[in-house]
């Protein structure tokens, strides 16, 4: 999938998180920028494989506001600082260059200086986008007329030089006039532009703002895969047996290393052939409470709109508003449901490791993991993988010297000058021959952890057939002629 940058007002995060991961379903964006937030500080609030940087806006303790962005953990990233009493958060993220993303939300009825708009733009490292809700008018994005704060728009962009990457469809739907407006702008530096297509979805996803699009035009420039592996949940064990049975021929080798490359081979393409592989995608955020009832009403609703948009008759509109009632009610019945059930199958007769792992999922406490962050050294940023790599072994290999030990922990090259007698006289314990008991014994206390390099996991030992298991290498003599 290729690489996309989205901007929404979502008005409330946690009223439309199930509408955020809608659209991180659809579009699997790097970056999301979220505008009216309504998020106070004690609000925790998480999005699997994302990271979150945002910036609340309270007036008399309540959320008024406030901006956010969600961006993703695969890609190397780090937030970047900005001092602005502006509702704005920035980050920089390493798209094959780091690429400096700032949301921005300006409430229509504030008043701003356009001192306050050009320190934004002086803090923020080129390239750089800028996308949020401007609420300005101005007929250079499409609008009828132009008011004070689209005037301030435009001379920023050209008071810095910036371009704008906007179409002609409209952002904006205000409900009691029944009119479409553009109030959401995409703004970038000039040395990008070309790299970047602009569109808008065509759902409101619940809100009055469409999500504006960006999407690169490279179509090398992709979301890093997860390796796929085995899911032996699905695993035909039975073929697995069949394949991977143990012949003479296979460790008939002079060379031991040779034996043990081709037993490792024979086993992994019986894997191949009787174990499925994960394709590596990004997993689709998953809303258990979705049923048929969910889907019924949501397809009403965009029916709804869809009839609205071509013919915005009253009658439509009143069908539209009646459709999204019903459907926001038959989310909520289904919500609740599902959340009742999850909570009785708590039973006694669980295990505590499964106890807990339903807890923490009602808490929200699973692991959500962190991003890969952009490393400063020695003044130069380094933001590729590879790069941030290096240097991470490098630091590692510098700090775990000997002089950076105390005198007293320093034994390795006393001992490394120490003589050591390997004559042995073959009795001792450790050096008697392996009996299939050991082996059962080790299988049966092994853990399912992950594989070694050769990429055999315990479960394809445990499930070899009993004639692979009993397979002495050493009776076979290999023939050197």
């Amino acid at each position: 999938m290729a690489i996309n940058l989205l901007s929404w007002n979502c008005h409330g995060f946690r009223t439309h998180i199930d509408d955020i991961k809608n659209i991180i379903n659809r579009y699997q964006p790097i970056c999301i920028a979220l505008q009216e937030t309504y998020l106070t500080p004690e609000k925790d609030c998480k999005i699997k494989n994302y990271s979150f940087l945002r910036k609340d806006s309270i007036r008399n303790e309540r959320a008024v506001g406030g901006v956010a962005l969600l961006y993703s953990q695969r890609f190397p990233s780090r937030p970047f600082p900005l001092n602005t009493p502006l509702q704005a958060v920035a980050i920089q993220i390493e798209v094959k260059m780091l690429l400096t993303i700032c949301v921005i939300y300006i409430p229509p009825n504030i008043i701003i200086s356009q001192n306050e708009l050009n320190e934004l733009g002086n803090q923020l490292p080129a390239p750089f986008i800028i996308m949020g809700d401007w609420n300005g008018h101005s007929s250079l994005w499409g609008s009828q007329d132009t008011n004070a704060r689209g005037l301030q728009i435009e001379k920023f962009i050209s008071d810095h030089n910036l371009c704008l990457l906007n179409g002609s469809t409209r952002t904006f739907f205000h409900a009691p006039s029944r009119s479409f407006h553009t109030l959401d702008l995409a703004i970038c530096s000039p040395s990008i532009l070309a790299r970047w297509n602009f569109s808008v979805d065509e759902d409101l996803h619940n809100s009055d703002n469409f999500p504006i699009i960006l999407s690169h035009t490279s179509n090398n420039l992709t979301i890093p895969r997860q390796p796929p592996h085995f899911t032996y949940d699905r695993a035909n064990w039975q073929v697995f047996k069949d394949l991977s049975e143990l012949a003479p021929h296979i460790v008939h080798l002079a060379d031991i290393d040779a034996t043990v490359e081709a037993v490792s081979n024979c086993i992994i393409r019986a894997a191949e052939a009787s174990i499925p592989k994960t394709s590596g995608k990004i997993k689709k955020l998953s809303k258990p409470w979705w049923n048929e009832r969910c889907s019924e009403a949501n397809k009403a609703q965009k029916k709804a709109w869809n009839r609205f948009r071509r013919y915005p008759t009253t009658i439509n509109f009143i069908a539209f508003k009646h459709a999204n009632a019903v459907a926001r009610r038959v989310r909520r019945q289904s919500q609740r449901e599902s959340f009742r059930k999850y909570v009785n199958s708590i039973q006694s007769n669980i295990t505590s490791k499964e106890l807990w792992r339903k807890v923490r999922k009602i808490l929200g406490a699973t692991d959500m993991g962190k991003s890969l962050s952009v490393l400063n050294c020695n003044g130069q940023i380094i933001s590729h993988i590879k790069g941030i790599a290096n240097v991470l072994g490098k630091t590692f290999a510098e700090v775990s010297r000997d002089e950076f030990y105390p005198q007293d922990f320093v034994y390795k090259r006393q001992e490394e000058r120490v003589e050591y007698n390997f004559e042995s006289s073959s009795n001792e314990i450790y050096n008697t021959d392996f009996t299939i008991h050991e082996l059962r014994n080790a299988l049966n206390n092994s853990h399912p952890t992950s594989p070694g390099r050769d990429g055999i996991h315990c479960k394809m030992l445990k499930n070899l057939s009993e004639n692979s298991l009993c397979f002495d290498i050493g009776s076979f003599q290999p023939d050197l002629e």
